[in-house]
C-alpha cells in the first residue's frame, strides 16, 4: 500500500513539473510578444516595368547620291529644322563611271543632231504634201525620244560630276538637308568617309539619326504576372536612373499583344506616354523603372501582412485585449501591396494584434 501511494506521488510531481515549465515557456513567448495597433493607411497596388526613356521617333539620314562626305554641317546635340543643312556629300566616280557618261552624252548629241535634221526635213515635205501625216507624227516621235534620251545623259553626267541635276519638278542636290525638326543623336561618319546611296535595292548608308525631344516615350518590359491587370490610360510613377531624386509622371499607352522570350522570362512591352517631366533634362537611352498604378486605395484599415495566417481561404490574427488575454480571430482581407494589407471586417482601428517573435531553428 505504501508502495502504491509513493508511486502515485512521484506521477503526481512529474505532472505538475511538466505543466510548470509548459506553461513558463508560454507566459514567457506571450511576455516576448510584441503588439501593433491597427490604424488607417494607403495601400498601392503596382505593376513593375523595366526599359528606358527613348524619342517617340527617330529618324536616319541617307544619301540618294553616291559619294564621300565632303562637308558636316551640324554636331551632335544640335537642334535643326526642316531644310537645314547636315550633310555635303561630294561625288567620286571611278574613272570609268565617268567616261562612260561622258561618252553617253556625246553619242545621243550626234544621235539628237540627225533625227533633229531628219525632222526637219520632213516637216518641209508635209508642208509640200509630200508625205502623210503619219509619216510624219511618225519622225515627230523618233525625235522626241532622241531628243529625250540626251537630256538622260546629260542629267547622269551632272549627278557624276557635281551631284546636282534638276529631273522635272525635282531637285537633287548633293547637300542633304533635314526632314524633321529635332535633335542630332547620332553622327555616324566623318569627312571622307564613302557614303552608299540610299535605292530600291540597298538599304545605303546612314549617316545621321535625328529625333524630336520634345516628344519622349518610356519603352519597357512586364512581366506576365503583372500583364493582365494593365489597361490603357492607367498611371505611372517613372524613377529614371540618372534623376534619383526626381518621379517622371506618365500614362500607359500600348500594352503588346504578345509575349516575348526575355533571360529565360516570357514579358510583355509596354510604352507610357510622359506627361509630366517637371524641370529634368531627359536624354534618350536613359535607364528608368515604371511603377504603373493598378489599384490605390486611402484611409483604410491596414494591418502587416506577416501577422496574418491563412488556414485554407480563412485569414487569422490574434488579438491582444488590455487585461493581457490573447484572442485568435478570423478576419476579412482586401488589397495587398506585399508588405500591408487591407482588413475588410473583424477588426478596428485601434485594436492591438500580437506579433509573435519568430521560431527558433532547433
Amino acid at each position: 500500500m505504501v508502495k502504491k501511494l509513493l508511486l502515485i506521488f512521484v506521477i503526481l510531481a512529474v505532472i505538475v513539473t511538466v505543466l510548470f515549465f509548459a506553461l513558463s515557456g508560454n507566459a514567457s513567448k506571450t511576455a516576448d510578444a510584441k503588439t501593433i495597433q491597427v490604424e488607417k493607411g494607403t495601400i498601392v497596388d503596382k505593376a513593375l516595368a523595366v526599359g528606358q526613356i527613348e524619342p517617340r521617333q527617330e529618324s536616319s539620314v541617307k544619301s540618294k547620291i553616291s559619294g564621300i562626305v565632303k562637308k558636316i554641317y551640324v554636331e551632335v546635340g544640335d537642334y535643326v529644322k526642316i531644310g537645314d543643312p547636315l550633310i555635303d556629300v561630294a561625288p567620286n566616280p571611278t574613272p570609268i563611271e565617268f567616261a562612260t557618261a561622258k561618252r553617253n552624252v556625246e553619242i545621243y548629241e550626234v544621235a539628237f543632231e540627225n533625227t533633229r535634221l531628219e525632222f526637219e526635213r520632213f516637216k518641209t515635205l508635209l508642208e509640200k504634201e509630200l508625205i502623210s501625216d503619219q509619216e510624219f507624227e511618225s519622225k515627230r516621235a523618233a525625235y522626241r525620244e532622241s531628243e529625250l534620251r540626251l537630256q538622260l545623259a546629260q542629267e547622269q553626267l551632272d549627278l557624276i560630276q557635281s551631284g546636282k541635276t534638276q529631273i522635272a519638278d525635282l531637285k537633287v542636290d548633293n547637300i542633304i538637308k533635314s526632314q524633321v525638326n529635332g535633335m542630332v543623336l547620332q553622327r555616324l561618319v566623318e569627312v571622307g568617309d564613302p557614303v552608299v546611296p540610299l535605292t530600291s535595292y540597298q538599304a545605303g548608308t546612314e549617316l545621321m539619326t535625328l529625333a524630336y525631344m520634345e516628344d519622349l516615350i518610356f519603352k519597357g518590359t512586364v512581366d506576365e504576372i503583372d500583364v493582365g491587370k494593365l489597361a490603357v490610360d492607367m498611371i505611372a510613377n517613372i524613377k529614371v536612373g540618372a534623376l534619383p531624386k526626381d518621379t517622371v509622371r506618365g500614362e500607359v499607352q500600348r500594352i503588346s499583344p504578345k509575349a516575348r522570350q526575355e533571360q529565360g522570362s516570357t514579358v510583355f512591352e509596354v510604352e507610357i506616354k510622359l506627361t509630366d517631366i517637371g524641370d529634368n533634362l531627359l536624354r534618350a537611352g536613359y535607364s528608368a523603372n515604371a511603377d504603373i498604378i493598378v489599384n490605390k486605395k486611402e484611409d483604410i484599415l491596414v494591418i502587416p501582412e506577416r501577422l496574418i495566417e491563412f488556414v485554407n481561404d480563412t485569414a487569422y490574427v490574434e488579438t491582444h485585449d488590455t487585461l493581457g488575454d490573447t484572442t485568435r480571430l478570423s478576419i476579412e482581407v482586401g488589397l495587398s501591396d506585399g508588405i500591408k494589407i487591407e482588413v475588410l471586417s473583424g477588426l478596428s482601428e485601434g485594436d492591438m494584434l500580437v506579433e509573435r517573435p519568430p521560431r527558433e531553428i532547433e
